[in-house]
């Protein structure tokens, strides 16, 4: 049986153990998901400040799956403001100039970050989860509260998806 991480309050000391292990995966999350590191930083925040806020019940071994579902909710609303459309779509993401041997490997990157951000949620949330986090389809499904077929056709229909935004941008 899963052990309740917390009752009523969580400690410090699980707290900043939360925070250590799994700051860095709501962050690049974030990023992938808002292109802005700013952003992705505020969003960090924003989750953590409401794991000590709400004290929801974690699930030991779950606790990863709680946070990345909650910045990816905030990653949407953030997404669906309107001067979020056009700043974070109008402006490439803003990384430090890699080395020239390493300009095209970038450029595809962005490209593809690109696209992603151009996927419909539904199809992004998957994309991300899967091929960012590393989560299988039916961890998936328990993040997301849907069927595993579902999850598995929004992985499909996504990648396909995808491939036309990639091939698209080729053309033009």
């Amino acid at each position: 049986m899963s052990e309740r991480i917390h009752g009523s309050r969580m400690s410090d000391e699980q707290f900043e153990a939360l925070y250590e292990k799994y700051a860095n995966d709501v962050l690049r999350v974030s990023y992938f998901y808002l292109g802005d590191r700013q952003q992705a930083e505020d969003v960090t925040q924003d989750v953590f400040v409401r794991l000590l806020q709400s004290t929801p019940e974690l699930v030991e071994g779950k606790e990863k799956a709680w946070l990345l579902k909650v910045a990816l909710n905030r990653c949407r609303d953030l997404w669906r403001a309107a001067w979020v459309k056009r700043v974070v779509l109008g402006s490439p993401a803003m990384e430090l100039t890699p080395a020239p041997d390493r300009m095209d490997e970038r450029l595809e990157r962005q490209e593809l970050m690109e696209a992603i951000r151009r996927l419909p949620t539904d199809f992004r949330d998957v994309i991300l989860l899967h091929y960012y986090q590393g989560y299988g389809i039916s961890e998936i499904a328990q993040i997301m509260k849907v069927p595993e077929g579902t999850i598995s056709s929004r992985l499909s229909r996504g990648r396909k998806k995808l491939e036309e935004i990639l091939k698209e941008r080729g053309a033009q």
